[in-house]
């Protein structure tokens, strides 16, 4: 794919996504989306580790999210591409707003115990299955391809932005009260779904033939088949697996650095708060060169960062080194979701995405799962540092195993 003259001009105004009137009601939907999700994240973390005071719990959380997205992955994409991406983002937001409301009444109840906040929870996951390759992929119908990379970024940023002032105002919000903090976030997801369902038809390319195991199987054959593709997912699916420290900040806040839930919520907004500065950052420079580079040098910053934060027991000093675990984080993200959709047929685009979004969860919700074990087993700072370890580790092997990888240099088109 060459870059035309209008793409060279696009890169130079760092909001020419939001001249389309598509992308600005995606963006604030899912703004909202990701904001009304980590005000969940806090207070269902907190409220689940004040109950139990059991780290494997914290673990747990993570896992009943991930088990949809597995178990659904042959479905969750075909049915992005078959049904129409808007629609099935605007299902899936409102799905999740009624996972929220179901957390608000058991708090009102009194009934909020780890059994039915796991079940609900698990349905929070199934929402969350659909809702990941049909968003990823439907904002690539909503601009030209000479604007995708800053919508890219301004994507992004939406979702760290909510990683910033969510879980500093799920922490103020559930410290108020836990029923304020699931009220804001259920109005929030269903005001996401409304914003989606109003965004006009979308030029995507709907497939047409016979579902089967072929079709279904899509995505994973394009993956396998391009390396470049394969290795960016990959890596991100190992490096967070084992990276991934926020399902122990409860643990971080009360045991260790001696913080409230406002506390707890300042730290899960530091690596928000990188990251947003760097994806603003991205829209104004993205990366022209060396990306594949750039993008092992940045896991391997990532680790190194989550292994300082670990040993840390000072605020002053954990705090800024998850802000910078962030920023590495964030240009690895960049990279990944430019090359993923810009190098993917559009007409398998939502299978490739959820297979994708498996990865991202296992990186994610089962990278937390993995830190809560690993917590209970061996406690909270072992577990951490083995992971940011681990994270250096696999961007080595990266490097050395996904030489295509290795050697991209631009995001537009292939190598």
């Amino acid at each position: 794919m060459l870059v035309s003259e209008d793409g060279a001009a696009a890169r130079a105004d760092r909001y020419i996504a939001f001249r389309h009137a598509a992308f600005a009601k995606y963006w604030l939907a899912r703004l909202f989306g990701s904001f009304a999700i980590q005000i969940v994240s806090v207070s269902v973390g907190w409220q689940i580790y004040d109950l139990t005071r059991d780290p494997f719990d914290l673990g747990m959380v993570g896992l009943v999210q991930f088990l949809p997205a597995l178990a659904l992955v042959l479905v969750t994409g075909v049915v992005a591409d078959r049904f129409g991406r808007r629609v099935i983002m605007g299902l899936s937001l409102g799905l999740e707003g009624l996972c929220a409301l179901t957390l608000l009444i058991l708090t009102l109840t009194g009934l909020f115990q780890p059994a039915a906040v796991f079940f609900t929870l698990l349905w929070f996951g199934v929402a969350r299955a659909f809702l990941a390759p049909s968003s990823a992929s439907l904002v690539v119908n909503l601009v030209p391809a000479e604007h995708f990379a800053n919508a890219v970024s301004w994507n992004s940023s939406a979702w760290q932005l909510a990683t910033i002032v969510g879980p500093v105002a799920g922490g103020l919000l559930y410290g108020l009260s836990p029923i304020i903090a699931y009220t804001v976030a259920t109005v929030m997801l269903l005001a996401g779904a409304a914003l989606t369902f109003s965004i006009s038809a979308t030029g995507q390319h709907i497939v047409g033939e016979k579902a089967s195991l072929d079709t279904i199987l899509a995505g994973f054959r394009y993956i396998w088949k391009e390396k470049v593709v394969l290795g960016a997912i990959s890596l991100d699916l190992f490096a967070v697996l084992l990276g991934g420290a926020v399902a122990l900040l409860p643990v971080y806040a009360r045991d260790i650095l001696e913080l409230g839930p406002w506390g707890l919520g300042l730290l899960r907004a530091a690596p928000g708060i990188g990251a947003i500065l760097t994806a603003l950052w991205l829209t104004g420079r993205p990366i022209r060169d060396h990306a594949g580079l750039i993008m092992f040098g940045c896991v391997a910053l990532f680790g190194l960062f989550t292994t300082a934060f670990g040993v840390s027991t000072l605020a002053w000093i954990s705090i800024p080194m998850l802000a910078l675990l962030g920023a590495a984080d964030m240009v690895s993200v960049y990279i990944r979701e430019t090359l993923l959709q810009l190098w993917t047929p559009d007409h398998v685009r939502g299978r490739v995405n959820a297979v994708n979004s498996v990865f991202v969860g296992a990186s994610n919700e089962l990278g937390e799962f993995r830190a809560g074990v690993m917590a209970a087993m061996i406690g909270a700072v072992p577990a951490v540092v083995f992971g940011g370890i681990g994270s250096i580790v696999v961007a080595g092997l990266w490097a050395y195993w996904f030489p295509q990888l290795r050697k991209a240099r631009h995001l537009e088109g292939r190598v």
